[in-house]
């Protein structure tokens, strides 16, 4: 799964990487969880990439998907990850898949290795390259009976590649560039159509890096949490990641 990412790349570098006509201005955010706000790229109104010239459009959403047909969002899971294996029939996420599909720009995520019952080993899993990567997700607009409406998302999952498999057996799946229109585009290319692009990452495009357990909590959201670190630096202590907060969710802001 993905339950941590981080996005400290500029808004400028995001917005060029994308093909974005207007981005607003974001900091740089280390320690991202799930029910914060989370910027995701979507194809604009056009519904797809006319040639050369990209039709994308940046929007804020929940992380964390609230299907539209939910009557009570704090009754119902808290959707941060959909298997990609089987997004295109899944209840939750199928229209999504169909309509909705999106790209949701990242420095990094991490991730959890367990080290016995208690122990967990947390790792900062970044592209070789240092560079923004792009996670393949979905969004879902939540329409509340009092007319509201919050736009919702989650990250798509795939089996890990033979790099993160000995920390954990599932990792985000990653649109690549070239793939990037075809990915967007749900007006021409069905969910059948792009199913090939749910593959794992080559065992050389992320390296995974141990870190501190300062990563564990929410409230420590600076550059110390991707420091790196000796597993042997670690406290002996259980310290398990903060568990994600639901109920309905109010104003976004990146900032």
């Amino acid at each position: 799964m993905c339950g941590r990412f981080s996005l400290t790349a500029s808004p400028e570098d995001v917005q060029e990487l994308f093909g974005l006509l207007d981005i607003e201005a974001f900091p740089p955010r280390y320690n991202i969880a799930p029910t914060q706000p989370v910027l995701i790229v979507m194809s604009g109104d056009r519904g797809g990439d006319a040639g050369n010239l990209p039709d994308r459009k940046a929007l804020l959403v929940r992380w964390g998907l609230i299907p539209s047909w939910v009557k009570d969002p704090k009754a119902f899971p808290l959707l941060i990850n959909a298997r990609s294996e089987t997004a295109a029939t899944k209840n939750s996420f199928r229209a999504a898949m169909r309509h909705r599909r999106a790209l949701l720009p990242a420095s990094g995520f991490y991730e959890w290795r367990r080290d016995g019952k208690k122990k967990s080993q947390p790792f900062w899993v970044r592209p070789r390259s240092a560079g923004v990567v792009a996670f393949a997700a979905l969004m879902e607009t939540w329409s509340g009976p009092d007319g509201s409406e919050v736009d919702t998302g989650a990250i798509l999952t795939t089996r890990a590649n033979e790099m993160l498999a000995p920390i954990h057996d599932r990792m985000p799946v990653v649109i690549h560039p070239e793939e990037y229109g075809r990915w967007l585009d749900c007006r021409n290319f069905e969910p059948r159509e792009v199913a090939d692009l749910l593959e794992p990452p080559s065992n050389e495009f992320f390296e995974a890096i141990p870190v501190s357990r300062l990563v564990n909590k929410v409230a420590n959201s600076g550059p110390e949490v991707q420091e790196p670190v000796a597993v042997s630096e670690l406290a002996d202590e259980d310290d398990a990641p903060d568990a994600p907060k639901g109920g309905k969710p109010g104003q976004m802001s990146l900032l």
